[in-house]
């Protein structure tokens, strides 16, 4: 079988079982198990596909067919132009999430030496994407209350050579800085806290819904409830004239603009994504 037919072998099952994506996810599938790229098909659309090659590719395809996330069969997703492993015990980062960190870069444009708190990290994606490029001596703090979940940073923070600029901690929120002495020493708090309702989660897709885990999703029944948590402990933790960053829901701005007034913030904003949907909460001190 020729390559161009593996590809349409592929999206063909994979628009019979509803993926919106069928062609490109059947490509990307091609392509790592083949080792190729988009050249590949463009330039070579006629390469023999090997038996061997053809049932690795097909087993990949049964489990997309199954709904588990493309990003996971590969092991991987990019994000802000980096490639950042990840597994089913973290969020697959999401170009979404790219606003946030934007807005971070804006806030540090030309500043040296900025300090920055990631808390829920997950795979690393937005501190560690934020510190390469951002440069000037910039360091940073992950924590997450899964173990698992930082065994997945920490394989990114070596990949991508942060393991001098990056320090990672597991524990839930604020308290896994207990005991470090880390009060009021960051200029930047960022934030993609678990904020779906928990009554809305049955609803998501089967990719989102048991391809990810649970307690990334899980932010309580109004889906504020890591807010709550983090708007008021973040102003202990911020340096003078520090700035807290939160990815929210697209329907959850004015409620979080209003925790973070509430809680005595001075400058409070609001950002969108790239679909024009509100994503980024901003409240300096």
């Amino acid at each position: 079988m020729t390559y161009r037919e593996a590809i349409q072998e592929g999206t063909k099952a994979l628009t019979l079982s509803s993926d919106a994506d069928a062609a490109l996810d059947a490509r990307l599938l091609l392509e790592a198990v083949c080792g190729t790229n988009l050249n590949t098909l463009l330039l070579s659309p006629d390469r023999e596909v090997t038996a061997q090659e053809m049932a690795a590719y097909r087993g990949f395809l049964i489990r997309r067919e199954a709904h588990e996330p493309t990003a996971m069969i590969l092991g991987h997703a990019g994000f802000m132009g980096f490639d950042f492993i990840v597994d089913p015990n973290v969020l697959i980062p999401e170009q979404d999430s790219e606003a946030l960190v934007e807005t971070a870069l804006d806030l540090g444009k030309g500043k040296k030496n900025l300090r920055v708190l990631d808390l829920c990290t997950g795979s690393g994606c937005l501190l560690f994407s934020f510190l390469t490029l951002q440069g000037n001596g910039a360091t940073g703090v992950g924590t997450d209350l899964s173990k698992k979940a930082l065994q997945v940073a920490e394989k990114n923070r070596m990949a991508l050579g942060l393991t001098e600029r990056a320090e990672l901690y597991q524990g839930d929120l604020f308290e896994a800085l207990s005991g470090r002495s880390l009060e009021h020493s960051f200029d930047l708090v960022l934030s993609n806290p678990p904020y779906i309702q928990t009554g809305v989660i049955e609803t998501l897709p089967e990719e989102v819904r048991c391809g990810e885990p649970y307690m990334a999703l899980d932010g309580g029944a109004d889906g504020l409830s890591f807010y709550r948590r983090i708007i008021p402990k973040a102003k202990d933790f911020l340096a003078p004239g520090g700035c807290l960053l939160l990815e929210i829901g697209y329907d959850e701005g004015d409620d979080v603009l209003s925790l973070c007034r509430e809680a005595g913030y001075a400058e409070t904003s609001l950002k969108k994504d790239y679909g024009g949907k509100d994503r980024v909460v901003t409240a300096a001190l």
